[in-house]
């Protein structure tokens, strides 16, 4: 039986540049990317990797590249050099290991299991590497996680819509809350995020679900969907319904902030909140 692969690009890059790296690599369909900065020194170029379930050419990346880099006025120049490889399954653990160091997060710390992670008084989620979305290093899983220590409480009911790894449902466990109810159509991400949430600790304060939410969902506290903008806007409506204090919206550029203010606007709602890093935003509403 031949093994399932992925495809790899390394970007080496300066290190100011390497954020504008990373979001034209999750722009153009990486399923997951990593910035090598282990024993770096400051100012030493990094190692911008992105991994896609399907080859990708040259030209693809450069382009993607480009616009950010015109975007950010960031010269071309930056870039030294430019790898493809092809990663079987049982080198993709390799990768991680390689390219993946804990990320500080608010009052998260976000680790794979074989990293020593200092007592820092942050609360640690142990996340295993693999392909489902959402291993805290990316900016729009940040993003959630960062708005979830400031909107939620310990008693607070949650919906997380397209868990992934169950990153967010597991923050939300961390921070206190109880009921917590995690949807994704993806079969093996389910029960990737049922693993996580296991290896945390928190298995008892989640329910999951292969599934997403219909109009029979009992509502929560608090909604998160770190989703992209082409699968919120036609769920918007529901999603706004259900949420009874605060929904919080990601997976969106901030080239998009227009397109999903006036999503909003169409479900009355125009009092919002924008948090930004990188090329992406969170939108964070009060219903």
């Amino acid at each position: 039986m031949v093994g399932k692969h992925w495809f790899g690009v390394e970007v080496t890059v300066a290190a100011e540049a390497s954020e504008a790296v990373e979001s034209a690599l999750n722009i153009i369909g990486a399923v997951g990317t990593a910035i090598d900065s282990l024993r770096k020194k400051a100012g030493e170029p990094l190692v911008v990797a992105g991994f896609f379930e399907e080859p990708i050419s040259l030209e693809d990346v450069e382009d993607a590249i480009g616009e950010e880099f015109e975007r950010d006025r960031i010269e071309r120049d930056v870039v030294t050099s430019v790898e493809f490889k092809r990663i079987d399954e049982q080198d993709w653990l390799a990768e991680w290991k390689k390219h993946w160091q804990p990320t500080a997060v608010g009052p998260f710390i976000i680790a794979p299991p074989w990293s020593e992670v200092p007592d820092t008084g942050k609360q640690v989620i142990r996340i295993e590497p693999n392909m489902a979305f959402g291993t805290g290093t990316h900016e729009t899983t940040q993003l959630c996680l960062e708005a979830l220590a400031h909107k939620l409480t310990g008693g607070m009911t949650m919906i997380d819509v397209g868990t992934g790894t169950g990153i967010l449902s597991i923050a939300a466990a961390k921070l206190g809350s109880r009921h917590i109810r995690a949807f994704d159509t993806d079969a093996a991400s389910v029960n990737i995020a049922a693993q996580n949430a296991q290896a945390n600790g928190v298995v008892d304060a989640i329910m999951f679900y292969e599934d997403t939410i219909d109009e029979h969902t009992e509502p929560a506290d608090l909604i998160v969907a770190n989703l992209t903008i082409d699968v919120i806007k036609p769920m918007l409506p529901l999603l706004v319904e259900k949420a009874e204090i605060w929904l919080i919206l990601s997976g969106i550029l901030a080239i998009q902030e227009t397109e999903v203010r006036e999503a909003l606007g169409h479900c009355k709602v125009w009092d919002i909140e924008v948090t930004r890093r990188g090329e992406w935003i969170a939108v964070t509403v009060g219903t």
